[in-house]
């Protein structure tokens, strides 16, 4: 995982290094020039124009400056606070004017060149570090972007992806403590954990998976979520639904109706909500399903019935019994579980979420954030915006309560994210400018290790 650290605590690390501030400045200049190297090809009469700001972000540019000298390019630096209305031409120019500590609207001087490629230093200027949102002025978009020790949540959210372009950190010998990684950190590849492979003595119970979902017309909810569920881990499935449901398309699950009559021991979860609707039938249904005391995956109508008086009760006592619940809803169903949308901070908005419900709650979102109780948080960003497609939360819906079915509800941060993370690769698999949430099922068997 790659850390990710707010604008403030990483003024806290850089008043921490263990080496002058001088030495870090020459190692981020390095970074930078090596970045300006690659985008441009060469340096030998290539022309750098750098806009340099007053603080540490300007220093950083001015050591790239003296760098690419060395190497042969034409530089010349200027003054963000008084560069005039216009900078020269230049094959690249490097954006060293505020990096994520500003505060306040900054508006840049136009280029020459307007579509000459830009190197942001740290963030492109006027970006606000935490959120990503201009904070008044135009922005700079850079091709590219060199960042230090650890990601900012500006280069990942609001206008942070487009504006940063490919993103790399440099490592220049500050210290990010494992408690930052832990707290918050970007899911890449190497975080997915394989499924265990089966022995001798696994049977089909071992892994199974109750999902209670669907209702009249919604069968399609129901079966979306139940083959994701076995293709992410569980190797079996009972599917409580009503008749009116229909026809289900996976066959391969067993299945009831209701009143929910099973024995709670043969299932390491359950997943309830995706089409099971928001009448008083529904909301017994899930209150049935959250009695049974299983880690729950709780998605769509469920997060509707949550204000329920019988389903809070039932919520009640699981928190009582420590049972752990996993809720996860995009911006909308946020405000209907409590009270308010998320707002530019949705890192923040997410943990308060997870501590008001106690439950580990993933918000959906470009890039989506999970965060648990304890304040602990993961990014995903492997997704796209075909992911807003009917029917793709029913399928990480299954995908969640398949990888607790295999690994068990332990680290169930993690696995949350690795679901999360698993749902965006297998839409990036997916072609086209369009996808169907069924075109993710067949994807799941490319991108899970």
């Amino acid at each position: 995982m790659i850390p990710v650290v707010t604008p403030a605590r990483m003024a806290e690390i850089d008043a921490a290094a263990p080496e002058p501030v001088d030495v870090l400045i020459e190692r981020a200049g390095a970074a930078v020039a090596r970045a300006a190297v690659e985008m441009i090809g060469g340096t030998y009469g290539r022309r750098v124009v750098v806009l340099a700001g007053p603080g540490n972000n300007g220093a950083d540019g001015w050591a790239a400056a003296r760098r690419l000298r060395r190497l042969g390019a034409r530089v010349r630096v200027y003054s963000a606070t008084d560069a005039g209305e216009a900078l020269p031409a230049a094959d690249l120019y490097i954006d060293a004017a505020f990096g994520t500590g500003l505060s306040r609207p900054y508006t840049p001087p136009q280029r020459v060149l307007p579509d000459a490629p830009v190197l942001a230093v740290d963030i492109p200027s006027g970006l606000d570090g935490l959120t990503g949102e201009a904070l008044g002025g135009p922005v700079w978009p850079a091709p590219r972007t060199v960042t230090f020790a650890a990601l900012k949540p500006g280069l990942l959210f609001g206008e942070g992806p487009v504006a940063c372009g490919i993103t790399t950190v440099a490592d220049i010998g500050l210290a990010i403590s494992a408690e930052d990684l832990d707290h918050c950190a970007l899911m890449t590849d190497a975080d997915v954990e394989p499924l265990p492979p089966g022995t001798g003595a696994t049977h089909k119970w071992h892994c199974a998976a109750l999902v209670v979902a669907g209702s009249p017309g919604m069968g399609g909810a129901a079966a979306l979520a139940c083959e994701a569920a076995v293709r992410s881990g569980a190797r079996m499935i009972h599917l409580s639904t009503s008749a009116e449901a229909g026809a289900v398309s996976f066959i391969e699950a067993v299945r009831s109706e209701p009143p929910l009559a099973v024995d709670a021991d043969r299932f390491a979860v359950c997943a309830a909500g995706p089409g099971m609707g928001t009448g008083e039938q529904a909301a017994k249904r899930l209150a049935d399903a959250l009695a049974l005391d299983l880690p729950t995956v709780i998605d769509a109508d469920g997060l509707r019935l949550l204000h329920d008086p019988a389903v809070a009760a039932a919520m009640d006592q699981r928190l009582s019994r420590s049972v752990p619940a996993v809720l996860t809803p995009h911006d909308a169903e946020l405000e209907a579980m409590t009270g308010s949308r998320p707002g530019p901070d949705r890192i923040a908005a997410t943990r308060a979420a997870a501590a008001q419900t106690q439950a580990v709650v993933l918000l959906k979102g470009g890039p989506t954030v999970v965060a648990d109780p304890h304040g602990r948080a993961r990014v995903v960003s492997s997704g796209d915006a075909r992911l807003a497609t009917a029917g793709t939360g029913d399928v990480l819906t299954g995908m969640i309560a398949g990888r607790l079915a295999a690994f068990g509800p332990e680290r169930l941060l993690d696995r949350v994210a690795e679901a999360a993370h698993l749902h965006g690769r297998a839409a990036s698999a997916v072609g086209g400018a369009r996808l169907l949430a069924s075109d993710l099922l067949d994807a799941l068997r490319t991108v899970t290790p």
